[in-house]
């Protein structure tokens, strides 16, 4: 397998330019001859669909929803970056470039970064465009906050609903070109394989979820934007019908996976409840720019009321750790501190396992009004699930799985190691390398599909012969058959345990010794210890009802096999990774402080994993990142 970036030569500021002007054409009469499936309707789906139909391709988008409106895109919650520097704060695009390269800890490709950076002042203007109520100052200009790993303001934001907003204006696009027949919409429609003849993605196969129906569809192109992969630890902030099944498939097709280990721990979310808790809840990131971290300073104090314990016996321990940058510290560095204050014991609530954050200065400071204007939907979200009111009490929260960057390896066009097939969004590795900043996921997911895909996907099509493409070849029906037999295999199973409580099982394994702390110990026992849950599921679930209807538990069920799959290859990539970096801390990696320690020397490389069978190893293959634009240094937010 090789693994070629196709990053344009010059400097990094003309890249994008270059490629751009390099770039093969299709003309506009010749457009109506190729088809293209996209599968997901999320920001980085439903825009590329809109904008793929705009330019004329016949664009098939498929989604698992009966509604697009349902991608789990609206969950985002405070905002989209773009370095406009409306602010008149030094902001710049090398700025924002500079800030992304190293909130993920230089584990990400310099080129792609930049692209991102210089795409993100574009977005903003397109959505504005399409009448995206973002927040505005007294004079009419576009408001901004600040968010994790940056010191300045340089994020857009509608209250606590930009995902649901940005969503809404890709979405209104994307059925703009299904009323004029450029796009057709599939929904309850879930993508189980790619079909790939003679190396090239030709097709995916799909389950009509109303029906049980299993059917081919052919294209020129097709271009994976289904999400990450979260929902592999059970609890997430993640939609529970978020899944790994489209670009795992994909893999297993021969696509490599890139860097599965890195995950995000987001430092901002409601603490778990309960052993009947399925998900868990997001509150924004934004919240830290008037919300204060602290803890109690003795163990004694936890169990009291927080307006008991005095200002003197407080630890406001992100500001006294990282000074510079405070409460907005990037959420790999935040996730940790709270651990490890809850940890010494200091943490509160139920089980210890939670910390505050608290309006009260910032209330006292500019007023309740203020801060119900700039973050009242997320409080009224606070208080309707826990019962606590976080203008007169602080909110309690605890660090949860949240994003995933890594995801199919592509190169500088998006493309993965499989000709034709192309991943956008969270589904590829390509943008955030360690660690994401936030408000950084609406903005790639745009970026993919407004600004990216419509040029290299034509690049791409120009070599390829257009015209119909017939679904009912060797290859197709192979596939299908394969996909038949995996469904009548778990319906067959009979057994006595249900794929939650599976599920379950391995998202604790994976959240114990593949979560927020890694060690070489931990994961050598989930190696062995996942191989054997996968067993137990393939003897002993049980999937009631028919597939030949409705039957949620037969979709859950092959999405978990999946996850069990998926799991085993992230323990094994953070296992080879001797460094702490990001969001993969390794406990046997770190400085005399607790920050994340690199081995540069040896681990500046993207982890490309190769699918050889599943009685073999996957093979291992690196992409050496270059540094040539922003110098390799330790990370330091203090």
């Amino acid at each position: 397998m090789e693994l070629n970036s196709r990053t344009p030569a010059g400097p990094i500021e003309q890249q994008w330019d270059r490629a751009r002007f390099e770039y093969k054409l299709v003309n506009p009469a010749n457009k109506r001859k190729y088809d293209v499936i996209v599968v997901g309707a999320g920001l980085a789906g439903a825009s590329a669909a809109a904008t793929l139909a705009e330019l004329g391709y016949n664009v098939h988008c498929f989604v698992y929803h009966d509604s697009p409106r349902r991608a789990h895109s609206i969950a985002a919650q405070g905002g989209i970056n773009a370095a406009k520097n409306y602010q008149n704060d030094g902001d710049s695009v090398r700025r924002l470039f500079y800030d992304t390269v190293k909130g993920g800890d230089f584990r990400a490709r310099e080129s792609n970064v930049y692209r991102l950076a210089q795409n993100s002042v574009n977005i903003i203007d397109q959505a504005v465009a399409q009448g995206v109520p973002f927040a505005r100052e007294y004079g009419g200009l576009l408001a901004n906050r600040s968010f994790g790993g940056a010191q300045v303001s340089r994020t857009f934001y509608a209250r606590g609903q930009t995902g649901q907003q940005l969503l809404l204006g890709a979405y209104q696009q994307m059925m703009r070109m299904v009323g004029t027949g450029q796009v057709k919409l599939h929904t309850m429609h879930e993508m189980l394989d790619l079909v790939v003849e003679d190396g090239v993605a030709r097709g995916i196969v799909v389950r009509d979820m109303r029906t049980g129906e299993i059917r081919s569809h052919s294209a020129h192109a097709v271009v994976l934007c289904t999400g990450g992969y979260g929902n592999v630890f059970y609890l997430s902030t993640n939609a529970k019908y978020s899944n790994a099944t489209a670009i795992w498939r994909a893999y297993k097709r021969g696509a490599a996976f890139g860097n599965p280990c890195f995950t995000q721990i987001h430092p901002t979310c409601i603490p778990q409840s309960g052993e009947h808790q399925s998900k868990l809840v997001l509150m924004s990131e934004s919240l830290r720019n008037d919300g204060r971290v602290w803890v109690p300073k003795r163990k004694e104090d936890c169990a009291k009321a927080p307006d008991q314990i005095p200002e003197q016996d407080r630890d406001y321990y992100l500001e006294r750790r990282y000074p510079s940058f405070g409460n907005l510290a990037p959420r790999d560095i935040a996730s940790r501190a709270a651990k490890v204050v809850c940890d010494e014991g200091r943490g509160v609530g139920p089980g210890g396992l939670g910390v505050y954050l608290d309006f009260a200065d910032a209330i006292k400071r500019l007023g309740e009004e203020k801060i119900r204007e700039r973050y009242g939907n997320l409080f009224d979200m606070y208080a309707n699930i826990t019962g606590e009111n976080p203008y007169k009490v602080p909110m309690r929260i605890y660090p949860a799985v949240h994003y995933t960057m890594g995801g199919l390896w592509v190169d500088y066009d998006l493309q993965s190691t499989i000709p034709g097939l192309f991943v956008a969004g969270e589904a590829n590795f390509s943008d955030h390398g360690a660690n994401r900043l936030g408000a950084s996921a609406l903005m790639q997911g745009l970026s993919d599909g407004y600004f990216i895909l419509p040029y290299t996907i034509g690049n791409y099509l120009a070599g390829v012969k257009g015209g119909p493409i017939a679904n009912t070849g060797a290859a197709f029906k192979a596939v299908e058959a394969e996909v038949d037999g995996r469904m009548k295999r778990l319906l067959s199973i009979n057994g006595k345990r249900t794929p939650d409580s599976i599920h379950k099982e391995l998202g604790r394994l994976m959240w114990e010794k593949c979560g927020m702390e890694r060690t070489r110990e931990g994961l050598t026992e989930a190696l062995a210890e996942i191989p054997k849950l996968r067993e137990e599921f393939w003897h002993n679930v049980r999937v009631p009802g028919s597939e030949n209807d409705l039957n949620q538990a037969l979709e859950k069920a092959g999405r978990i096999a999946d996850f069990l799959e998926l799991g085993e290859l992230m323990v094994r990539d953070a296992l080879h990774r001797e460094e702490s970096c990001g969001g993969h801390f390794r406990a046997e990696y770190q400085t005399e402080e607790g920050e994340a320690l690199r081995d540069d020397e040896k681990f500046a490389y993207v982890a490309a994993w190769e699918y050889r069978g599943d009685d073999q190893a996957p093979a291992l293959h690196k992409e050496p990142l270059v540094f040539e634009n922003v110098k390799l240094a330790q990370r330091s937010y203090k």
